[in-house]
């Protein structure tokens, strides 16, 4: 029997012991709906036991209402990170702008980094407002067919901070989902903050019944965000989400002028190559950084559009290619026929 003392939300820290982070899997969790939530053995030692405790027990009464407003939407795709500064966000509007290129196919891209909503600005919608109908808030649009929601948009000044706990985050993610107006989407893709905790936990719980399609992973080559997607892989193991695959974002450097690349980050142990080997999960590719991206994002341009020939747009092209033939929805070139996936 383990001798180290374990350190709950409730208890003091004794700088004498070691503190034993006792998170249990979820096949030992009963979840925040179950009568034994907060009182179970496996309970025991989680940051989160009071909350569940307190919490009210039985099916959520709002679960309803997110199966009816998500079953227009044909594609669910979670975008993930273990760490921040990878470029997620980023990647996150590409798929977004990617997938409206099509313009047969609906897209709406959901903002659930709520402390740290970008996509406003990445998309080329920093001031808009949230308009309400009969039938629920309407998203912002930033093309014919591509809508987005954040909480960007609710803020009465750019730069508040959102200081919120993982309840009343749990409750803006659940209106994102039941209370606005989405209507028939092709592809729904939600930006997601980096790490493994509440919105994860809660957009994932809230779509259990509806299906996510899966999660696209962005890092970057060196080691030190590899450690960290390591633990979203076991995230999304434990949680049962499918890895649509791995991207290694900032590969290299495209010098814009001449087009040559260089290394800026090392990849010392293999890179998100050799980790998605590793792993058993599929790599996407590598999208060298060009300077021109942050420019794009920052005054809400698609980089795809304005520079089709960088070497960084067509990295992305071959991977939207591989995403959308993971769900089932394959590119077709202009003749009609099923793009053939180079890589």
């Amino acid at each position: 029997m383990a001798t180290s003392t374990t350190t709950t939300a409730t208890e003091p820290y004794n700088a004498g012991t070691i503190p034993t982070l006792a998170a249990p899997e979820p096949e030992h969790c009963p979840g925040t709906g179950s009568e034994l939530a907060g009182k179970a053995d496996a309970c025991d030692g989680c940051p989160n036991q009071l909350i569940c405790a307190s919490t009210p027990k039985g099916p959520d009464v709002d679960l309803p209402a997110i199966h009816r407003r998500m079953e227009g939407v044909r594609h669910k795709i979670l975008v993930l990170s273990g760490k921040g500064g990878v470029g997620k966000s980023t990647f996150t509007s590409m798929l977004g702008w990617a997938f409206a290129q099509d313009a047969d196919k609906e897209v709406g891209v959901m903002d659930l980094d709520i402390c740290g909503p970008s996509m406003p600005t990445m998309m080329g919608a920093k001031g808009e407002q949230i308009h309400m109908s009969n039938s629920g808030w309407s998203p912002v649009y930033v093309a014919d067919n591509l809508g987005m929601m954040s909480i960007g948009f609710m803020l009465p000044n750019d730069d508040d901070a959102i200081i919120w706990r993982g309840a009343k985050k749990s409750g803006l993610i659940k209106q994102f989902l039941k209370d606005v107006d989405w209507g028939n989407l092709d592809f729904l893709v939600v930006d997601t903050p980096p790490g493994t905790s509440d919105e994860h936990l809660s957009v994932n719980q809230y779509l259990k019944d509806t299906g996510v399609d899966g999660a696209v992973l962005v890092t970057t080559p060196q080691e030190v965000a590899l450690l960290d997607v390591r633990k979203e892989i076991d995230f999304c193991r434990k949680a049962g989400i499918k890895v649509l695959g791995l991207v290694e974002n900032m590969s290299g450097f495209v010098c814009p002028n001449c087009k040559g690349e260089s290394f800026i980050f090392a990849p010392t142990t293999g890179g998100g190559k050799a980790l998605a080997a590793d792993m058993n999960i599929p790599f996407l590719g590598s999208v060298p950084l060009d300077p021109r991206i942050g420019r794009a994002c920052d005054y809400g341009e698609s980089f795809l559009d304005e520079y089709p020939d960088s070497p960084t747009s067509k990295a992305i092209m071959k991977i939207i290619r591989q995403v959308r033939e993971s769900v089932g929805e394959p590119m077709e070139d202009d003749d009609g026929d099923e793009v053939v996936n180079d890589l």
